[in-house]
């Protein structure tokens, strides 16, 4: 079994929780995802089966949605209501057009500090790792972008959407945008509503998927955002030659009707190297 499984991840499992299941459900051991959703967040998994494993070095994933809940009144050390958390009183709320204001300013690109629980390594250690063991490390800000934020309900708790660059980190998000009206405020909830051109209504569920109710997508369906350039000496492709390309893109998908047979980086002046078989 080959393909591009979209799991909808449900709240209370980690990334690695829910390939580990799938591993049992499918019978497979070849299989990963593309991408860690915490585990307390739920939404848009994209898990890679069999030979389509071989294509995660050139999924971007650079785009990602979520909708998410901010809570006035508390810290965390994890920057959620997950964490050890810490009360205050919220003296006065702020208003709706306060809370619009304020988040219009975290349009576009920016710097953002990755928050301890981050997946992200340092010195071959991931950041949560040396979280739980009480010990905080020295971040680098990165540069993120946040292309839509939208307000969707205020009743004390603030439910936005956010379309972001990959990297982002909305936990993060929340408490700034807390702290920018002068509040204390943590993340409460958090779906991943999309990854790139894949939604969440196109994922299946683990029940779903364990009584047979899905479908895969192929990795020509999911590498789209490169050329895709066909070669008539397929051979040669599958032999790892150089070939003569006319176009000058950075990175190519060799293709035999639907099927990515290669991926090709550009050397110069149209001569082009293979960087992986995905036949």
């Amino acid at each position: 079994m080959n393909g591009i499984l979209l799991v909808n991840k449900p709240k209370g499992m980690t990334s690695h929780d829910v390939v580990n299941k799938l591993r049992r459900i499918l019978h497979m051991k070849k299989i990963g995802h593309t991408g860690t959703l915490d585990p307390n967040a739920e939404g848009v998994l994209m898990v890679l089966l069999g030979n389509s494993c071989k294509i995660l070095p050139f999924i971007k994933n650079d785009i990602k949605e979520y909708v998410a809940k901010m809570t006035f009144g508390y810290t965390s050390d994890t920057l959620d209501i997950w964490g050890n958390l810490e009360e205050f009183e919220v003296e006065s709320y702020p208003t709706v057009d306060e809370v619009k204001d304020v988040m219009t300013t975290f349009m576009g690109k920016q710097l953002q500090i990755p928050p301890m629980v981050s997946a992200i390594k340092v010195n071959g250690k991931k950041l949560y790792e040396y979280a739980r063991e009480g010990i905080e490390i020295e971040r680098k800000a990165r540069e993120i972008e946040i292309f839509e934020l939208d307000l969707l309900s205020y009743d004390k708790d603030i439910e936005l959407r956010c379309l972001c660059s990959s990297g982002t980190y909305i936990r993060s998000l929340c408490v700034d945008i807390a702290e920018k009206l002068g509040q204390k405020g943590v993340l409460s909830s958090l779906v991943r509503t999309r990854i790139d051109q894949f939604t969440l209504d196109q994922t299946y569920t683990l029940e779903q998927i364990e009584n047979g109710e899905y479908s895969l997508l192929t990795n020509y369906e999911v590498l789209n955002k490169y050329p895709y350039i066909v070669y008539n000496k397929i051979e040669d492709v599958k032999n790892g030659k150089r070939i003569q390309l006319p176009c000058r893109d950075d990175m190519v998908m060799i293709v035999s009707g639907e099927e990515v047979i290669a991926a090709y980086q550009h050397v110069n002046n149209g001569i082009y190297e293979a960087k992986r078989g995905l036949w």
